[in-house]
């Protein structure tokens, strides 16, 4: 993803200085034409050129990224404590891919329309109107970027998902950028000197400050909502777990360690810990029909997954309310007489019974396989055949921390002899020992110690994070050079204008000032335009992710406006120096 936008970044800027090189060269074709040159002589000349630079750009690029990884490689080296291989060749070939698509869709169109000047258009100081071959190359330019996204997402779902949100997230940008700039022109009215005119400059040229604040804002809200995401909402969503959560896992419990178990976790101050029965079985058939790996595949890799692996098969005669839901049918609506503890089911049953053995099915596995109410499902169990049918399906909380099962059986149908057990509890920081005695006394069970999982977890995606963050930063990169390619369209019109005004009077000092107004301008609507959607999207990671209310934290606006501001006026003060550094002569002569 941070590939992408650095890459849709970069074709922009690509785009701003191609759109200035042909401009540019406006008077050299249209000598060029009076002289005799052809239109295929103008187009070798500057393709060529332009070629020569992509395969510079491209090797120059080639050996940074080889140096960055190398560096970044040696740095997570020593933070992860793990390995990390070389990059190989074939990642430059792609980036040399990407590099040259970018050139086809981005730099080339205006110098196709090089092609077509005359001496009336350098008069106008016109490119020329859209020819069609500039249309065909930049699609054949983004049909090249397209193909090469495919290629690394392995989907094309995926890759055109990804495509759209960035595009779909640019347009939101300059909407909000074109919000604040149009309060812009309605405050500058009431402000004098340099701050006027900054203010002035980015109304002006409203085009290229959205466009800037559009290329900036992605990059700065990446940053934004990667680092908010990793700290604030993992934070609030552990803190929103309830103190009694389980934090350790039992498994492989046996039928004849239940009591024992249970008896030592009260002793040890677990209150009534839950040990559920599990049975191992195998899809057999579906309504009659033995089960066919092709039609199954149809259903997708989750569906084949799903069907093919052993099912882990449970009883119980009610659900837990707040993990377990019925959303259609009936909970055992026409079970067979249950006995009043599983323990006490006899392995000897009769073929009517197992012939009204009932399922309840969680209902996203049931729409994998395409399983609905009434459907008769046959399992093998251990050699024995389970004949059910589908009486319910059930929507599962399986973030609860709590044993949940794809499949129950209705009570009676299985041999309790044959189940082991698992159970989750909720052990005290100064009870941590009570699981270790109980492995030492029951040497077959095996503990998940849910706190040390959780921990790991939480270290690992801060690692990720961490090296996820510096490949964002290469997105601001991008995004600075959008800024640098927009000063560097309009700089001879600011060359211009500095020019004009130190003429009339105005010292360095106040261009100076004016440039950091207008850059400082930009800088702010950017990182407000970013820490807004950051925390948007960040709301709607809550709501839908963690399942967390909306909360604005007024620090990451601040943030965002800080880091926008000081970014972009060091950079666009630097873009600009020659405004203040060349003579007003030079400049009024050469212009």
């Amino acid at each position: 993803l941070a590939a992408l936008i650095a890459v849709v970044l970069a074709g922009i800027a690509v785009a701003m200085a191609a759109r200035r090189h042909a401009e540019h060269h406006l008077d050299g074709c249209a000598v060029m034409r009076c002289l005799g040159a052809d239109q295929n002589l103008v187009l070798r000349i500057h393709a060529g050129e332009l070629l020569w630079l992509g395969v510079i750009g491209t090797a120059i690029g080639l050996a940074l990224a080889w140096g960055v990884q190398f560096v970044l490689g040696l740095w997570l080296e020593d933070k992860l404590g793990i390995a990390i291989p070389s990059a190989g060749l074939l990642p430059a070939v792609h980036g040399a891919g990407v590099g040259f698509c970018v050139l086809l869709a981005f730099a080339l169109p205006p110098i196709l329309a090089l092609r077509h000047v005359s001496a009336a258009r350098v008069l106008r100081r016109d490119v020329g109107g859209l020819q069609a071959s500039a249309v065909i190359s930049t699609l054949t330019g983004l049909a090249g970027l397209v193909a090469l996204l495919w290629w690394k997402a392995a989907s094309v779902k995926l890759a055109g998902v990804m495509l759209l949100g960035i595009l779909a997230t640019l347009a939101v940008l300059a909407l909000l950028a074109l919000g604040l700039i149009a309060l812009l022109r309605q405050l500058r009215p009431r402000l004098r000197g340099p701050w006027r005119y900054g203010l002035a400059n980015v109304s002006r040229r409203a085009r290229a400050s959205v466009i800037q604040i559009s290329a900036l804002g992605l990059g700065l809200m990446a940053i934004l909502l990667l680092t908010l995401v990793r700290t604030d909402l993992i934070a609030r969503w552990q803190q929103s777990l309830p103190a009694d959560l389980p934090n350790r896992f039992l498994v492989n419990i046996q039928p004849d360690q239940l009591e024992p178990v249970r008896a030592r976790l009260q002793a040890g101050g677990v209150i009534e810990p839950e040990l559920h029965p599990m049975v191992r079985a195998r899809l057999v058939a579906v309504n009659g029909e033995s089960i066919d790996s092709s039609d199954i595949a149809e259903r997708g890799e989750r569906a084949m997954r799903l069907a093919t692996r052993e099912f882990n098969l449970s009883w119980t005669d009610r659900l837990r309310s707040d993990d377990n839901t019925i959303v259609e049918g009936q909970f055992w609506s026409d079970a067979p007489s249950r006995p009043s503890s599983p323990e006490a089911v006899s392995t000897d049953q009769s073929a009517n019974e197992l012939s009204r053995v009932e399922l309840s099915v969680e209902q996203g596995l049931a729409s994998s396989l395409g399983w609905k109410l009434g459907d008769r499902v046959q399992f093998d169990v251990a050699g024995t055949p389970l004949d059910a049918r589908i009486t319910s399906l059930r929507r599962v909380n399986w973030e609860s921390f709590k044993p949940n099962f794809f499949v129950l059986v209705s009570p009676g149908a299985l041999p309790a002899t044959s189940a082991s057990h698992i159970g989750a509890i909720h052990v005290p920081a100064d009870r941590a020992r009570l699981t270790d005695d109980l492995v030492r006394e029951f040497p077959n069970l095996s503990v998940i110690d849910v706190d040390a999982v959780l921990a790991q977890v939480r270290s690992t995606a801060d690692q990720v994070a961490s090296a996820v963050e510096y490949v964002f930063y290469f997105t601001l990169v991008a995004g600075l050079l959008v800024l640098v390619a927009a000063v560097t369209a309009t700089q001879d019109e600011r060359l211009l204008e500095g020019g004009v005004m130190r003429v009339l009077g105005a010292s360095s000092k106040q261009l100076r000032l004016a440039q950091m107004s207008e850059f400082a301008t930009i800088g702010l609507i950017t990182g407000i335009t970013a820490a807004v959607s950051a925390a948007a999207i960040s709301g709607l990671i809550a709501r839908e992710v963690f399942d967390l209310p909306w909360q604005l934290d007024w620090r990451l606006p601040a943030l965002g406006a800080a880091m926008g501001v000081v970014v972009v006026t060091l950079t666009g003060m630097w873009a600009t120096r020659r405004v203040v550094q060349v003579a007003p002569s030079v400049t009024l002569r050469s212009l």
